[in-house]
């Protein structure tokens, strides 16, 4: 089970310029952290479901180069993505 519409709505909601705002990159590094967390506590029960590893690498791909996109576009949303999400230390 991946994310719900609820938990979606939510981050929607928190991170988006609007209402029905699932198109910015803050709100797609969202709800891809959140897809992410997931998915490694998938592997942690199930460690030979590779098929799910692969697709956490992608995934971890995808969000990496919309990080780089909102950092060289606006440094300061990057930086409150950063900070609001935990992604760095």
């Amino acid at each position: 089970m991946g994310i719900t519409k609820e938990e979606k709505q939510l981050l929607i909601e928190q991170f988006g310029k609007k209402a029905n705002d699932s198109g910015s990159p803050e709100v797609q590094i969202a709800i891809f952290t959140r897809r992410i967390q997931h998915m490694t506590e998938h592997l942690k029960r199930n460690k030979k479901d590779f098929v799910t590893e692969r697709s956490l690498l992608k995934l971890v791909g995808k969000r990496k180069r919309l990080l780089q996109y909102l950092k060289e576009k606006d440094i300061e949303r990057y930086r409150e993505v950063i900070k609001n999400l935990n992604l760095r230390k």
